[in-house]
């Protein structure tokens, strides 16, 4: 009979929970690239800006963990945009006066994020990534009427070029910022549809991920990209881009916002309270005061929701 020595069964021990863990890692990151694309197709904003922030929640370098988001979008907004185009959501003009500035802004803010080192730059990626999250919060809960209301105006270079270059070029230092950045600007302008906004707005970003994706594969090396991670991500918005494209027309972008937004905002306090030196007993307190906040939030956003539709219905049937 031969006999296994102990510390070579616990090697063996170790290995299978270690390949477990990462086989849990890759299904929660196509779950989550899968549920990021269904709020960023709907809504457009959302899938770099949370996928990224749970790589870092799980330790991976700003740069690489925007290089990994951005290598999956590349694919995701390929197909995201083929969708919106099918169902009629984007607006080609659009389109082409944002993809050059926005590639141009994207292609910088690679190079430069992947030559700033990690350990002192997380913190402040964290912050941006939670204030994009309240941004969309405040944008589409606070001030969602003034963005449903259709204007004639007229588009201008003027406007379009800094707005996809910055927009750009924060969507890559960032991991996200594309669409929290392109999506509220157009439909603060109040003339066009905000369903052509958020398909123009995705269609355009694979432009954005594509010029990113290059910057980063010349600065880092194609070595330091997890692939497998990287895969796993792009599967599960495969899977999410042609559904989130129909639920355009069907779900309200608000309950969406507020989602995504408490997800950014729950997924980056972490890096602020131990930047901030917090002791272990706020970490709960934070962490549920957010969860209730944000539960309420859901709450109210959906009974406005209903409260606008029964409105809308009692109006009609005054005017029939």
């Amino acid at each position: 009979m031969r006999i296994i020595p102990l510390h070579q069964d616990e090697s063996n021990l170790w290995m299978k929970k270690a390949g477990n863990m990462n086989m849990q890692k890759l299904i929660v990151l196509a779950l989550v690239g899968l549920a990021a694309q269904l709020v960023d197709g709907s809504l457009g904003m959302g899938y770099g800006v949370t996928s990224t922030s749970l790589l870092l929640a799980f330790g991976i370098a700003p740069a690489v963990a925007s290089a990994s988001v951005h290598l999956a979008e590349v694919f995701t907004t390929a197909a995201s945009g083929v969708s919106h185009m099918k169902f009629g959501n984007v607006d080609k003009g659009i389109i082409w006066k944002l993809v050059v500035p926005g590639a141009v802004g994207a292609f910088l803010g690679a190079t430069v994020l992947s030559h700033l080192p990690a350990s002192t730059l997380k913190p402040y990626i964290s912050i941006f990534l939670i204030a994009l999250g309240l941004y969309i919060l405040i944008r589409f809960l606070i001030n969602a009427r003034g963005a449903l209301k259709v204007k004639e105006k007229t588009g201008s270079n003027v406007f379009f070029i800094p707005l996809g270059f910055v927009a750009g070029f924060f969507d890559a230092t960032g991991g996200g910022g594309w669409g929290p950045i392109a999506t509220p600007a157009l439909l603060s302008r109040n003339d066009i549809e905000p369903r052509k906004v958020i398909g123009s707005v995705d269609t355009s970003e694979f432009a954005v991920s594509l010029a990113s994706s290059i910057g980063f594969l010349l600065s880092l090396g194609a070595m330091q990209i997890n692939w497998i991670w990287t895969i796993a991500l792009m599967l599960g918005g495969l899977i999410a881009a042609p559904i989130a494209a129909y639920l355009v027309k069907i779900l309200p972008a608000h309950l969406l916002a507020v989602i995504v937004s408490g997800m950014i905002v729950f997924s980056n306090v972490q890096t602020l309270l131990k930047m901030a030196g917090a002791g272990s007993g706020w970490y709960g307190v934070t962490y549920t005061a957010i969860a209730a906040i944000w539960a309420i939030l859901i709450f109210y956003t959906i009974r406005k929701h209903k409260w606008a539709v029964a409105s809308a219905s009692a109006s009609v049937s005054v005017a029939e």
